[in-house]
């Protein structure tokens, strides 16, 4: 009897290769939606309850962080080597980040979605409504934004907050770190998006370390849909360099009303 992880494999429920095909893709283009503003996760954990519709939902969240883990890093590492990076925020917000995430991931499933659900809804619409108000935002640096106070707002909102949001739930994550770096010390998008990966990969490290040690993560699917993410984080991270804030902002507003019509949907679903 193999064991991994905790569970055995006959436990695990089979992946048909056309299911498998279509969530290695699904891996790739979450790679590259995480890479340029992230939410790759609104993807990724459906179409990996989809693939394997027995695997239990902590073992979805875990495999998925193994995915995204790689991917982020990847990110992280092409933002760094490229741009320049604020570690005096993105440092002490990561290191937060690893052990809050690491609670949200030891308590979820304890907190049902119905109780989260409309609060980030409610969330998102504002989010989306002040990036269009807003059409400056993140577009240009705005550093006179940077003062203590608000350095430290930052930290405590990206290293604490989002990190154990991640941790319980995951979908939207980058999305968030992107707003709270640009909102709260004037980041333009695409230094907010160099920052977001730093800081998530340190809440995918945190939730991964957790969902390990309890047994949920399904290695083998994880690694091979880490190879495909890590892909499209490599094109992604590339392309948002390239392009610049401008185009950074379309995609975070496409993902953030992508985020809502999901979130919408599942509250629907869940009244009727």
């Amino acid at each position: 009897m193999v064991s991994w992880g905790g569970r055995r494999w006959e436990e695990l429920p089979p992946v048909d290769p056309l299911s498998l095909t279509t969530l290695l893709a699904a891996a790739a283009v979450a790679g590259w939606v995480d890479a340029v503003v992230g939410g790759g996760g609104l993807l990724l954990l459906p179409a990996l309850l989809v693939a394997a519709p027995g695997m239990p939902v902590a073992s979805a969240l875990g495999t998925n962080k193994l995915a995204a883990i790689a991917g982020t890093t990847t990110a992280a590492v092409t933002y760094a080597r490229r741009t320049k990076i604020d570690w005096a925020v993105a440092g002490p917000s990561a290191g937060l980040a690893v052990c809050c995430a690491g609670l949200g991931a030891a308590l979820a499933g304890s907190v049902p979605a119905s109780a989260y659900r409309p609060v980030v809804l409610a969330v998102l619409v504002s989010v989306a409504v002040f990036v269009v108000l807003r059409p400056r935002l993140g577009v240009v640096a705005q550093p006179q934004r940077r003062t203590r106070r608000r350095t430290a707002a930052a930290v405590a909102v990206a290293g604490v907050g989002i990190a154990l949001y991640d941790g319980l739930i995951g979908p939207g994550t980058g999305t968030f770190l992107v707003l709270a770096f640009t909102a709260l010390i004037g980041a333009d998008f695409v230094h907010g998006s160099a920052m977001a990966k730093i800081v998530n990969a340190g809440t995918n490290l945190g939730a991964l370390v957790v969902f390990a040690a309890t047994g949920h993560v399904w290695w083998l699917l994880g690694a091979a849909m880490a190879v495909c993410n890590i892909a499209g984080a490599v094109l992604g991270a590339r392309m948002a360099l390239r392009r610049g804030s401008g185009f950074v902002r379309i995609v975070l507003l496409v993902v953030v009303l992508a985020l809502v019509g999901k979130l919408g949907y599942d509250q629907w679903m869940a009244s009727t």
